[in-house]
């Protein structure tokens, strides 16, 4: 009974260990989302394998052709009249060949693979950049909506603090048994507010953890970072410039044309002959043995390769124009992400220098009037929806400039604003 207890406390522990560590409570930084999703996120590690099958392919673009090896034994007669000599008139006969490739046919093939790794690079980590992208609006969304709990927990004590003064208003007579029904009911907003807050956030949490493909319980997650925003003093130009130098699908598109350039050249190669060099050796009695040489030359009468010479011609122009529509992209998105910005910034500026506090101010004063009979019903609860409204007009604005500013930061390529 004394071992079979030992047993049982050392299995206890074990668990308590166990359930301590899986009950630790994970908090995120921007900088700790965005190494998770770099090693672990499953599109962006196939995005790495498909680089990894595309380096193999430069192996296979240099390859040599095989030669040819063919060995015949010819005038097998086992029926001679002398059963002891079969391979009297046998003619043996030993030949290869090898086909010559001109033009530097193997030359280029390696540098179109290569210059195919180097775009599936820059597509990687356009990839990277996109879900980047969706990660920094996830993170921001679940410190947006951790911020509303916040303002939602607030106001609803704030209001409970005012119902349990109006209560005892109640239960001396100073207010009406309808006006306290009321001021109960109007509590059920601040309830509500407070439960799609936190319903919010737990739909946050759960894309977060998608995108970082995390199986923390959402309970022990949390985050953390500003929730706020800054004066932005660089210029537009400047952000351009930044955009045309760092967007890696820009950079494939550039590398996508000299890859054309190169297929044009590849095409032009293969259009050329290439002859096949042999040789053999035989015998053929009286003569002991011999050997022989010849090369054949195929004749590019009817197939010059001219259909693929014409279509890498013209791919060339294609992928001209789809760099030009990339750029004007680019600076669609840097103009676009620019405006919203500083949209956002002019309405930002407004509610913290003025509208915070007026609200804020009005509600005390309001509340403090209405507590000491000298406002309305009417005018009390008007001032809490007044209060409550600014409050989350002020944090979804946040909320939009800090997405505005990280589809600045996929516009450009790079991470500009924090």
């Amino acid at each position: 009974m004394r071992c079979l207890g030992r047993h049982l406390n050392v299995a206890l522990l074990e668990a308590a260990a166990m359930f301590g560590a899986y009950g630790q409570q994970k908090t995120l930084t921007w900088q700790d989302a965005k190494r998770e999703l770099q090693s672990a996120n499953p599109t962006l590690r196939a995005g790495q394998i498909a680089v990894e099958e595309s380096r193999a392919n430069e192996i296979t673009a240099f390859l040599r052709p095989n030669p040819d090896l063919t060995v015949s034994v010819d005038q097998l007669n086992p029926f001679t009249g002398n059963p002891y000599q079969p391979f009297t008139d046998t003619l043996p006969l030993i030949s290869g060949s090898y086909l010559h490739e001109r033009q530097h046919k193997r030359e280029l093939r390696r540098q179109s693979a290569r210059e195919s790794t180097v775009i599936a690079i820059s597509q990687l980590a356009d990839q990277e950049r996109t879900l980047l992208f969706d990660l920094r609006n996830a993170f921001v969304q679940v410190l947006q909506q951790k911020a509303v709990v916040t303002i939602a927990r607030e106001n609803l004590e704030y209001y409970d603090r005012v119902l349990a003064v109006s209560s005892e208003r109640f239960n001396v007579g100073d207010i009406a048994q309808v006006d306290f029904d009321r001021l109960e009911l109007q509590r059920v907003q601040f309830e509500s507010d407070l439960q799609t807050a936190l319903v919010n956030l737990r739909t946050s949490k759960i894309r977060l953890l998608a995108l970082l493909d995390d199986r923390t319980p959402i309970d022990q997650l949390d985050v953390t970072g500003p929730f706020d925003f800054t004066e932005i003093v660089t210029p537009l130009e400047e952000f351009r410039q930044i955009a045309l130098a760092n967007r890696p699908d820009l950079r494939a598109a550039m590398q996508a044309i000299d890859k054309a350039h190169t297929d044009h050249r590849l095409a032009l190669a293969n259009g050329s002959t290439d002859p096949t060099f042999g040789w053999d050796i035989a015998r053929d009695p009286p003569i002991p043995v011999f050997f022989g040489l010849n090369v054949t030359i195929p004749l590019r009468i009817f197939d010059r390769n001219q259909g693929e010479k014409e279509r890498t011609q013209l791919d060339i122009g294609r992928q001209q124009r789809l760099l030009e529509a990339a750029r004007i992209q680019v600076f669609s998105e840097v103009d676009s992400s620019y405006a919203a910005i500083q949209s956002n910034l002019t309405l930002l500026r407004l509610y913290r220098l003025r509208y915070l506090a007026q609200a804020s101010r009005v509600r005390e004063t309001i509340s403090f009037s209405y507590q000491h009979g000298g406002a309305s019903l009417l005018d009390f609860l008007q001032a809490q929806q007044d209060y409550r409204g600014i409050q989350i007009s002020y944090l979804n604005l946040v909320g939009a400039y800090m997405s505005a500013a990280n589809q600045m930061n996929l516009a450009v390529g790079q991470e500009m604003i924090h």
